[in-house]
């Protein structure tokens, strides 16, 4: 029997390339699905990956990419109408008869959330629950470890780190193994992961401070852990170039890990291990990848630019959360809840944590009293 070829959206992404890299390892047929040829499309291409560029909000284009696949990797845009996507991408599955979906889903995923992605999201979890002849299986992972590497040049090059969670606790999960957890169930498939839902972790909860210790260890000097007021961490994502609307989601991202979202019923998974028979890598191991990324290295260039950069910060415009969801149209709940708030949302992600995934039912609708 021929093997099953694998479509993966996102493909150039943190997640992407390493998942098309463990799919190729294994000797799959792998479709990266790409925006665009460049560099990175050029290193899966030359790994053995078929190239297609399409755009995942155009249904037309999704159905020719999605022809003659067996499974598929949904991974959807950080967009405001991500919504849009998602059901251009079951409606393409559907067409080509895929027998197995995997997508990219949220431990916070709720009906209810305040914030946009999160509430599509949900969305997600049951509509590709409806693809006629589909098995589906829903990848929840928590606050990925890049979330908070991403200012690890401050701490190298000028030795603070920024808290943005206070005492709020996570798991960070890497890239890595987020990847090849999901290399797993798209080579066994269906028949051993449909209806089932995985929250691939790290080893242990950490919290800023915790997190500011280990980097400190990986970059070889003191670090001081400060707290950061959400309205500056803006301003210096806006300038790294990240996009104000996956900020105004990381926000509310913050909000749950403060709220104890991410630390719900000891916070901590075996999938990684479960499913691969390798141990999740810890925050440490993943910290010293970041630290020797071109951009952390302890060089006087890099010194300099990260002082000039610090000082730039306060000038760059900021993310006003609720002005820009206005200018976006987001819908706004009566009563938005963080997940953990919620009892629907405790009881099946209690189930979860407890190794009873496959019970899960799907997202339902619940009325308020």
């Amino acid at each position: 029997m021929a093997a099953p070829l694998i479509l993966v959206s996102g493909a150039t992404g943190g997640v992407g390339q390493p998942l098309v890299a463990d799919l190729l390892a294994r000797g799959l047929p792998v479709r990266a699905l790409v925006r665009r040829h460049d560099a990175r499309s050029a290193a899966l291409a030359a790994k053995g990956a078929e190239i297609v560029t399409a755009d995942l909000f155009d249904a037309d284009q999704l159905a020719d990419a999605m022809k003659g696949v067996q499974r598929a990797f949904y991974l959807p845009p950080m967009r405001p109408h991500m919504m849009q996507s998602a059901v251009a991408f079951a409606l393409a599955a559907k067409a080509a008869r895929v027998e197995h979906v995997v997508s990219m889903s949220q431990w916070t995923s709720h009906r209810a959330h305040p914030a946009n992605m999160t509430r599509q999201t949900w969305l997600n979890d049951g509509l590709f629950d409806l693809v006629p002849g589909a098995g589906h299986t829903v990848f929840n992972p928590g606050m990925f470890a890049h979330n908070f590497l991403r200012t690890i040049d401050f701490a190298a090059l000028l030795g603070f780190y920024p808290v943005l969670s206070g005492k709020g606790r996570a798991a960070p999960v890497s890239n890595e193994d987020m990847a090849r957890t999901a290399a797993v169930i798209l080579a066994e498939g269906p028949e051993r992961h449909a209806g089932k839902r995985y929250r691939p972790t790290g080893p242990e909860l950490l919290d800023g401070r915790e997190m500011a210790a280990v980097i400190a260890r990986v970059v070889g000097h003191g670090v001081l852990p400060f707290d950061m007021p959400f309205w500056l961490f803006a301003k210096a994502a806006r300038l790294q170039g990240v996009d104000p609307y996956e900020i105004a989601s990381l926000s509310h991202y913050l909000e749950d890990m403060r709220a104890g979202t991410f630390a719900f019923e000891g916070g901590v998974t075996d999938v990684v291990e479960a499913l691969t028979g390798t141990p999740a890598e810890s925050f440490e191991t993943t910290a010293r990848r970041y630290a020797a990324l071109p951009f952390a290295r302890q060089t006087l260039a890099n010194r300099l630019k990260a002082f000039v950069n610090f000082n730039r910060v306060p000038f760059q415009p900021g993310v006003n959360v609720r002005r820009l969801e206005r200018r976006l149209r987001v819908p706004e709940l009566a009563e938005p809840s963080l997940a953990v708030a919620d009892p629907v949302w405790r009881q099946t992600h209690a189930a979860q944590m407890a190794g009873t995934s496959a019970l899960i039912p799907a997202p339902r609708l619940v009325r308020r009293a």
